[in-house]
Parts: C-alpha cells; sequence; structure tokens
C-alpha cells in the first residue's frame, strides 16, 4: 500500500482536493495518507464494498477517552445513530423511521417551493451572497418547520448547528471545542424543554412523531429524542447548504440548469462536488481486502468525494454532466448506515434549486467563489450573485 502525502488544511488543497484524490486513485484502492496515519479507500468498488461490509462499522472497538471538557458533547453523540451499531443501531433507526416517514416528507414539498419562492422575491438589486439569502435559510426553516419548533428559533438552531459540525473538521482549535460544547448544551437545554412540553401537549409535528412512535413496546427517551433532532438538523442542514451552494456554483460556471429533471441535476452534483469529503469505519473482524489485512479496531478513512470522480465508473468523471450513466453516486454512504435525511435532502435541493433558476434566469457570479477552509466538509464560505 503506498503512502500519500498531503495536509488537509493547506488552502490550495481546501480549494480543490480533487488532484490529490485523482493520485490516490492512480495509487492503489487503498493508501495510506501520512497525516491521518489511515488507510483510505479512494475508488468506488473499494468504498462502497466497505460501507456495505458489516465487518466494518461507525462504532470504535475501544471506547476512546473523552476529555472532560468535551463530556457534553460526547453525551449527545452516544445517542446518535450514526454512531451506533446494531442491536442498538436497528432499535434507532426502526422507531425513528416510524415518525420520519416518506409521506411526511413528501408532504413538504409545497412548503418547500413557497419558501423558496418567498426567499427569491426578497432578494436585493445589487450583489448578494446567495448562501445568506438563499442556500442557509431553506434546509433551517424546513427542519424547523418539520421539528415543530418556532421558526423564529431558525437563527440559532443554524449558530448552534454551525459550532457543533466543527467538531468534525481537521485541525479544530480549542475555541472551536468551547464553540462546539457551549453550543451543545444550549441545544440540548432547549431540545429538553421542548420534548418535555410535546409530551403533554402533542401536535402534528415530526416532534411528537418521535414521542409516540413505538415498536413492540418499546419508545425512544428523553435523551435519544434530543439527539435524533439534533442529528437531524445538523447532518441534513449542513450538507443541504454546502450542495446547494455547489451545485449553483456549477451551474453557474459551466451554464448548465436543472430544467426539466432536477433530480438528475442534483445527482450529478452530489457526484461532482459532494458536501462530505472523508468518512471513517472501524474494523470489526480481521478481513483481507484489496492486498490488505485488516485487523480488528483498526480503522479506514473512505474518501467519498474522491469515489464519485472514479474514471472506471463515470466517462470523463471531471465533466458536469447530469444525463450521464452510472453507478449511484455515494455522497449519502451505502448499507445499513445510509442517511435517514437523504430522501428529505434531495427534495429540498431539487425543488430550491429548480426555482432558483426559473426565477432568476439571468442570475450571475459577481466574483470567483470560494470554498471555506475547513475539511472534511466541502462548501462555499459565500457565493456573490447578481440577478
Amino acid at each position: 500500500m503506498q503512502r500519500l502525502s498531503q495536509s488537509p488544511t493547506e488552502p490550495a488543497f481546501v480549494q480543490n482536493p480533487y488532484p490529490f484524490y485523482a493520485r490516490a486513485r492512480a495509487a492503489g484502492p487503498l493508501v495510506v495518507w501520512q497525516e491521518y496515519g489511515l488507510p483510505v479507500a479512494t475508488t468506488h468498488h473499494a468504498i462502497n464494498t466497505i460501507l456495505r461490509d458489516r465487518r466494518f462499522g461507525r462504532e470504535p472497538v475501544t471506547p476512546p477517552d473523552i476529555p472532560a471538557h468535551l463530556a457534553p458533547f460526547y453525551a449527545v453523540e452516544a445517542h446518535s445513530m450514526l454512531e451506533l451499531e446494531p442491536p442498538r443501531h436497528t432499535r434507532l433507526r426502526g422507531l425513528v423511521l416510524r415518525a420520519f416517514t416518506t409521506r411526511r416528507i413528501k408532504a413538504l414539498a409545497p412548503e418547500i417551493e413557497q419558501l423558496a419562492r418567498d426567499l427569491i422575491d426578497s432578494f436585493p438589486d445589487g450583489p448578494f451572497d446567495l448562501l445568506d439569502a438563499f442556500c442557509r435559510p431553506i434546509p433551517v426553516i424546513v427542519i424547523a418547520r418539520l421539528l415543530g419548533v418556532p421558526e423564529g428559533m431558525a437563527p440559532d438552531l443554524l449558530r448552534w448547528s454551525n459550532a457543533m459540525v466543527m467538531m468534525y473538521q481537521a485541525g479544530r482549535t480549542p475555541e472551536d471545542e468551547a464553540r462546539a460544547v457551549a453550543a451543545t448544551e444550549e441545544f440540548v437545554a432547549f431540545m429538553r424543554d421542548y420534548v418535555r412540553r410535546r409530551r403533554s401537549e402533542p401536535r402534528d409535528d415530526l416532534i411528537s412523531a418521535l414521542i409516540a412512535a413505538e415498536a413492540d413496546g418499546d419508545k425512544l427517551t428523553t435523551d435519544e429524542l434530543i439527539t435524533t433532532c439534533i442529528l437531524l438538523l445538523n447532518a441534513g442542514h449542513e450538507a443541504t447548504v454546502h450542495t446547494m451552494g455547489n451545485g449553483v456554483k456549477l451551474a453557474l460556471e459551466m451554464g448548465v440548469r436543472p430544467g426539466t429533471a432536477p433530480e438528475a441535476f442534483v445527482e450529478e452534483v452530489l457526484r461532482l462536488d459532494p458536501p462530505l469529503h472523508l468518512f471513517t469505519r472501524w474494523v470489526y473482524d480481521e478481513v483481507n481486502l484489496f492486498g490488505h489485512r485488516f485487523r480488528r479496531g483498526d480503522a479506514v478513512g473512505l474518501l467519498l468525494a474522491s469515489a464519485g470522480r472514479d474514471a472506471d465508473c463515470y466517462a470523463q468523471p471531471d465533466r458536469f454532466q447530469p444525463t450521464r450513466q452510472g453507478p449511484p453516486n455515494l455522497a449519502f454512504g451505502a448499507g445499513l448506515h445510509f442517511c435517514v435525511g437523504a430522501p428529505l435532502a434531495r427534495l429540498e435541493l431539487g425543488i430550491a434549486m429548480s426555482a432558483l433558476f426559473q426565477a432568476c434566469s439571468g442570475l450571475r457570479l459577481v466574483e470567483a467563489p470560494r470554498y471555506a477552509e475547513i475539511y472534511h466538509f466541502h462548501g462555499l464560505e459565500r457565493l456573490m450573485v447578481t440577478r
């Protein structure tokens, strides 16, 4: 297995990580990323295989030592189905899906359409940041309405989400950690009070549905409810904002539009410039894969964004081509941990970007977009446009 060096915080890499991914794929399906001290899967086949192999999972074999100052953050993580394996994962996901149904998600379509058009109507005449005016408000307002919390809480939800997800970024600082813990404590306190009120006064919202969800006499605990609501906001909101911004950037730079096939347009954005680039799995049994012997307790990184540029799966993979053929992209994962919020994210992205380009046919960039200095998430710091 070849060893490759690339700082994940180097500005040039953050702006364009794809040349490194190409170099990694050329070196083989598995390479060692020296800065992480970690083997990483580079090809679509290797990543898809590991995502679906139950000998790999999200829960570490040896529980990590958690510093006291980060205990509030990881107390929430302890109940996240994203970080758990069966049987706890099976139980939590099953209960959540009883409330977070396809029918409930599809029913949001008219609201998303109206919200997008209302935001478009309020665009200023001069240059403005489309992230602030459009991409950020849509997912946070939708999740607020879905959960049943006051829409006026959207700025707080956004602030908490932004602070908490910095815990997953390369090169996080003590200041990032302090902000994440403070945001966690505020979010938990708010949700605990809100869940208490919904237990006594249920309504037609997702929190009430999660409270009512039951399987064989089993229900979510209050801590599980709180973590699930936080997960739905943080994972769904961050990924949707980044994908929407990245998608509009691609459309404006390459002169393409969603047209009559917004679903295909969204999938091509997710393939070409996805919101999450690196995900980790732990090894539960000795495994021989792609010429490497994994041992129990090892970790492996999955370069999700590299999978979408794999020329063995996609012809001319660096081109934006919504009509292309090829395997499903891996932006939302695969297998047991496939993102539970993917249907909502796809619905929001398709409706919002179609509405934007229908209403603003003259939309154009007024400055070259730059990606925020973060990694493993990948999204723009701003998107200055005029219509």
